[in-house]
């Protein structure tokens, strides 16, 4: 790793180098750096975070069993087998590390930075698939999109790379102005604002504040992307003196947007993606006509980094679904949308405008949604509402929020249960759930509904 040797290490992080008896400090560049000592090979960096269950210190003889050049941590061990530097807190060692790092990598890596409220993670996916056309791509791995897995991306980028795209995600103030003091992007990609995270930023005004931090260390010859779609982000159209770029669906003013779209709510879509007077034909292979604007912001993104029209498209027809994002599952004579990762408001209509367009009988499952702030009730309510709206056969409703969602979908079939286990166990001994049913399976990941898609993939 580009100038990660032991003393630049401590000096990025403001800690003190102690190197054994005898032991000769050579100037070898770190090969990696992890704060799982399981990942640590020969010649890697273990930083010893002390978290809730798990005190990395206790691993620090095994990892320099296994190789490591040294180890960052808060406190010295009685006799360490190799070079230890000692910090006053690990985690701000990782960003102070990470930070150094980036700078060091300088021009010879663009990096793209990708938020907003709803879908950075399919975003990336998109991206990074298209972009890998041409680039030797780094992305985010899963959602590692905090102030731990930010740095910990910054760190796994290495000279064969090209392109690295980068999730970040927040909930706080200030939070989006410590990331982007570590990622330095050359381009920024807000994907949209919608109403989460409300509990700590108040509404979506405070949403796009906190988001719009993420300017504050963009590349002076950045370029930023801006989803004309979106009622808050359409109105960017400078940045730092520099027009955006936008795209959208239905937007006729953006730059990039959908046309001729054929859609297949849980199949997919069919589209041209327009720009400059041209039309590329693209597939989208995973389903809700929110995907599609997945691909036509990775169509912009390509232009930017003059891949063909045809490397596009090819970038566009390879992406596929993950676990727990808009996954379709045929299993058991049930179509169930594996969405269960995470839910907000937005992400949930876009859900269920999804389900809608099936032909079966249409069944959401539908679970608390978090740090809504005082809207919460409300928020669940409409949500309840919407879902009649948009006619939807069956309801089910679970946790304490989700009785206002099971209020608004008054007039309907519907059902209320307070625990993931309370509705399996009645689902099991009773007709709620039919052979055929199209099922959306939706909730903040701290519902684990990951359990109720296993139970449906492995039947009654």
């Amino acid at each position: 790793m580009r100038q990660l040797t032991l003393e630049n290490i401590a000096l990025a992080c403001g800690g003190k180098l102690y190197l054994p008896k005898d032991y000769k400090e050579d100037g070898k560049e770190a090969e990696g750096i992890y704060i799982d000592s399981r990942l640590v090979g020969k010649g890697d960096i273990f930083i010893a975070t002390k978290g809730e269950r798990v005190d990395g210190h206790s691993f620090i003889d095994a990892v320099f069993e296994k190789g490591a050049l040294g180890v960052i941590c808060q406190d010295m061990p009685e006799n360490p087998k190799g070079p230890c530097i000692q910090v006053e807190d690990s985690f701000k060692a990782l960003t102070a590390i990470a930070t150094y790092y980036r700078e060091c990598l300088g021009d010879k890596i663009k990096i793209i930075g990708i938020t907003g409220s709803v879908g950075k993670t399919s975003t990336k996916e998109f991206i990074a698939t298209v972009l890998e056309e041409k680039y030797s791509v780094l992305k985010t791995q899963g959602n590692y999109n905090n102030e731990i897995g930010v740095p910990l991306t910054i760190l796994r980028i290495r000279d064969e790379h090209q392109i690295a795209v980068v999730e970040m995600g927040i909930n706080h103030f200030g939070e989006m102005s410590r990331l982007t003091h570590v990622v330095k992007p050359n381009l920024v990609v807000m994907t949209n604002i919608g109403d989460c995270h409300l509990e700590n930023l108040g509404d979506r005004d405070g949403v796009l504040k906190a988001k719009s931090e993420i300017f504050e260390c963009l590349d002076k010859d950045g370029q930023v992307f801006i989803n004309k779609d979106d009622d808050k982000l359409k109105a960017l159209d400078t940045v730092n003196g520099k027009k955006t770029i936008s795209y959208g669906i239905w937007n006729k003013e953006a730059d990039y947007r959908a046309d001729e779209i054929e859609a297949d709510s849980l199949e997919g879509s069919k589209a041209k993606i327009l720009y400059d007077n041209k039309a590329i034909p693209v597939c989208v292979h995973i389903p809700g006509e929110h995907m599609l604007l997945k691909a036509v912001v990775a169509t912009a993104i390509g232009k930017y980094f003059n891949l063909s029209d045809e490397e596009i498209a090819a970038g566009i027809d390879r992406c596929r679904p993950t676990a727990g994002r808009n996954n379709i599952i045929k299993e058991n004579g049930y179509t169930i949308i594996d969405d269960c990762y995470n839910a907000n408001p937005t992400s949930v209509g876009a859900a269920v405008k999804m389900l809608s367009g099936a032909s079966t009988r249409k069944v959401a499952i539908l679970g608390d949604m978090y740090e809504l702030g005082d809207d919460n009730d409300k928020l669940h309510f409409d949500t309840g509402k919407n879902v009649k709206d948009s006619g939807i056969d069956l309801i089910i409703c679970i946790g304490e929020y989700s009785k206002n969602t099971y209020e608004g979908a008054e007039g309907m079939e519907r059902f209320h249960f307070d625990t993931v286990d309370e509705f399996i166990e009645k689902a099991k001994s009773d007709s709620i759930i039919r052979t055929g049913d199209a099922i959306l399976v939706k909730a903040s990941h701290a519902m684990h509904f990951d359990k109720i898609v296993e139970w449906l993939k492995e039947g009654k």
